[in-house]
């Protein structure tokens, strides 16, 4: 189990170093064509940041461990939205633009409730699986995603800087280097997890939705953490809620598509707990004058999580 456990944590380090140098590669790509520092932030960087709960995620579902590839989603989502923007949040309050608040945030609320009523199937009454035409769905509301974004970005004004960069095969490089330490990185977390996760008895609902989740959602933490002491509120929330309705409307619709998902309904308290907090968020964002979250309401996220999650581990001991 020893050597298992270093080849997870071998894999979050591979994981983490692809997702930098992809982002490095691609960056530098888009600045070569002129692209805005805005374009490459909401397409480039945003992908970035969520490539290794893609890959764990396509791994996952190929290997037919549902469990993990909707623990890896639902708690990746958490993580981001209770832990990632509570710590950023008790950093400095995060004040955000009004777009944000009125649309972002509740285009990221209405994934989640959609995920709750596709997966359990309210309608029909029947909670086994998660179809490849729930994919298709998801997968056009995320087209339908971008369409709004790219349309943000064109009404947006700013003026490109052009670098003197060098771009060629140091670009390329990059690119590939990261992609193959995230292919990598992910076959060593979804394997070796599950071994361990065997040898322990522990479920692979709790490992996708803790240790999985934690993992993945690294390169949001630096990225909303770092913007945050340099009071960049727009950055830390942008990132985590782009990233939370990435994951829902893409990755997961990716992972559907490769392998229909059997459905384990104790996800359905995770999910009201992301939908909760994610009211909890737009709600915050309406208390006062300005539309930012207090060091308070970080704080009560941020607690609330970690009671939860230690909530969780006790149950499993």
């Amino acid at each position: 189990m020893i050597i298992s456990l270093l080849l997870v944590i071998a894999g979050f380090i591979s994981l983490i170093f692809g997702a930098n140098w992809l982002i490095d590669g691609a960056s530098a790509l888009g600045r070569k064509y002129n692209m805005s520092d805005l374009m490459i932030g909401l397409t480039i960087v945003a992908f970035g940041t969520s490539v290794p709960e893609l890959v764990v995620n396509i791994i996952a579902s190929i290997k037919g461990h549902s469990d993990i590839v909707l623990g890896n989603i639902i708690g990746s989502n958490n993580f981001n939205l209770f832990i990632i923007l509570g710590l950023s949040g008790l950093i400095l309050p995060i004040k955000v633009q009004t777009s944000t608040a009125w649309k972002e945030i509740p285009i990221s609320l209405f994934a989640s409730v959609l995920l709750l009523f596709m997966l359990n199937d309210f309608i029909f009454n029947c909670s086994t699986y998660s179809s490849r035409i729930d994919g298709l769905i998801m997968l056009l509301l995320f087209c339908l995603f971008l369409y709004y974004v790219f349309n943000k970005i064109k009404n947006a004004t700013q003026t490109v800087k052009t670098e003197n960069q060098k771009y060629g095969i140091k670009i390329w490089g990059l690119i590939i280097i990261g992609l193959v330490g995230l292919i990598l990185g992910g076959q060593f977390v979804v394997v070796n997890i599950v071994s361990i996760a065997n040898t322990l008895g522990v479920s692979e609902k709790i490992i996708g939705l803790t240790i999985v989740a934690a993992g993945t959602s690294l390169p949001e933490l630096v990225t909303s953490i770092v913007a945050a002491t340099k009071k960049n509120g727009n950055i830390a929330i942008g990132n985590v809620i782009g990233s939370n309705i990435f994951n829902i409307l893409f990755i997961l619709s990716i992972s559907t598509l490769i392998k229909p998902i059997e459905y384990n309904a104790k996800f359905n308290l995770d999910l009201y707990i992301l939908i909760g907090g994610t009211i909890f968020l737009f709600t915050s964002m309406l208390i006062g004058v300005r539309k930012k979250l207090d060091r308070w309401e970080a704080g009560v996220l941020f607690g609330f999580y970690i009671i939860y999650t230690a909530y969780l581990v006790m149950k499993e001991i």
